[in-house]
């Protein structure tokens, strides 16, 4: 039974890459915004899960060129002046990477929520939706303060699993779990002779992986995967944790990834430490606070974005962000699949494609937008998810003022006050 109430003109549910964008943008229109988070940070897997790298500011390739501006490209200058980010090649050629300082980026995202007037509350999780005529009227959350209800005019779902939308009616796919992008523990290793490392490349490590394998010595799911430098000497990330087969919706199954997405990190710490020159006196220093899911639920909404979009650099007269980065598919296998985008390098993320069918006032932001499994692999990059973020914020505050649901607001005006915020459409 609920026994306090809140009001307020938009809530954002999830504080992660997309939303923090959203509701800064919320916020400095002048709006009042409640951002809610389960964590006790900012950042979702940008923080929380370890993900040190933000990935698609950039197209990849030998021309390369920044494609993602706003409020995101503000959050980069923001960790540049405190010395705490730097540019780094990705090893897949996915382009330019931007790696930081996790903890640095936890108070950045926190200064600038809260300068923009930001209600924030952490530890607290949406358990109830109340609908009416496809119409979301309250979202109930649980924190220590028992149960809260919360009635906005307007909701932004940047929850990454779509869990509002979903639960709100709309209508979403979901990929088999033996299909779904595998689940992955992000973890941290100290004392590294970063120039020693640099001796071993990716293929001869892949190798190393294989032949540890056939041994019998080594339990390594995954024959790939990388590590790199951080902003902290003799400090190294690694991604090289493959929890396949999981249907991160299924708390049980997750509580179950978890488990073993840090059994693998520890097994991956051994087996750099044992056989990888510059790794000898290395140790692990932490794993990621929760496992980073890659892909669950899926929104169907006004357009489904598809691989192919991506692969020909589909462009769309609702565009409200572009993105370079190549479909990367961590399957269920070894290795993982790869499908780079033709063309001039870049596509367009349509407006629609955050927009669920049925629903009159929620948006959603972040990995559940509307698109196809492939072309989730490539748009569920962190400058894509922040830039999402910043839109469905503009379209919020929008709503507000034409008075309309999500799917009739005038997207040129939209667009303009995207452009006017130095967003790169």
């Amino acid at each position: 039974m609920t026994t306090h109430i809140l009001t307020t003109d938009v809530l954002v549910l999830g504080g992660g890459a997309a939303g923090v964008n959203a509701a800064i943008a919320v916020a400095r229109k002048g709006l009042d915004v409640i951002l809610i988070e389960s964590q006790g940070c900012l950042g979702g897997s940008r923080t929380a899960t370890g993900v040190d790298t933000f990935y698609g500011f950039y197209t990849p390739g030998e021309q390369t060129r920044r494609i993602v501006g706003g409020i995101p490209w503000e959050i980069v200058q923001r960790l540049a002046k405190r010395k705490a980010c730097f540019e780094r090649p990705n090893t897949y050629g996915a382009g330019t990477g931007i790696t930081y300082d996790v903890e640095q980026l936890k108070i950045v995202y926190e200064e600038m929520v809260l300068e923009a007037g930001v209600r924030l509350l952490y530890h607290t999780y949406a358990c109830q939706v109340n609908t009416e005529n496809h119409e979301l009227q309250s979202v109930v959350v649980a924190n220590k303060n028992g149960l809260t209800k919360i009635c906005a005019s307007h909701y932004i779902d940047t929850t990454g699993d779509a869990d509002i939308a979903a639960r709100a009616g709309a209508m979403f796919e979901k990929s088999d779990p033996s299909e779904m992008q595998s689940l992955s523990t992000i973890f941290f290793l100290a004392n590294v002779d970063i120039q020693q490392a640099k001796t071993m490349n990716h293929q001869e490590l892949a190798r190393k992986m294989r032949e540890a394998n056939q041994s019998g010595a080594y339990r390594l799911p995954r024959e790939d995967g990388s590590w790199h430098i951080t902003p902290n000497p003799g400090v190294v990330q690694c991604n090289m944790v493959r929890v396949p087969g999981v249907d991160a919706t299924d708390p049980f199954a997750l509580t179950l990834a978890e488990v073993e997405g840090r059994r693998q990190a520890q097994e991956y710490a051994r087996f750099l430490k044992e056989q990888i020159p510059g790794f000898e006196q290395s140790f692990l220093i932490a794993t990621s606070q929760h496992i980073g899911i890659r892909e669950t639920r899926r929104i169907i909404g006004e357009y489904v974005l598809t691989e192919e979009d991506v692969v020909r650099g589909a462009k769309f007269e609702d565009a409200i962000a572009c993105c370079g980065a190549p479909v990367e598919d961590h399957h269920s296998g070894r290795e993982t699949r790869w499908a780079y985008v033709q063309g001039d390098g870049y596509y367009h993320i349509p407006y629609r494609s955050l927009v669920p069918k049925q629903l009159k006032n929620v948006i959603v932001a972040g990995r559940c937008l509307s698109a196809t499994h492939g072309a989730q692999a490539s748009a569920r990059n962190s400058a894509q998810c922040m830039a999402m973020g910043q839109a469905a914020g503009v379209a919020a505050s929008i709503c507000l003022d034409e008075k309309t649901r999500f799917s009739e607001i005038n997207v040129k005006r939209l667009q303009e006050e995207l452009l006017q915020q130095e967003v790169i459409l």
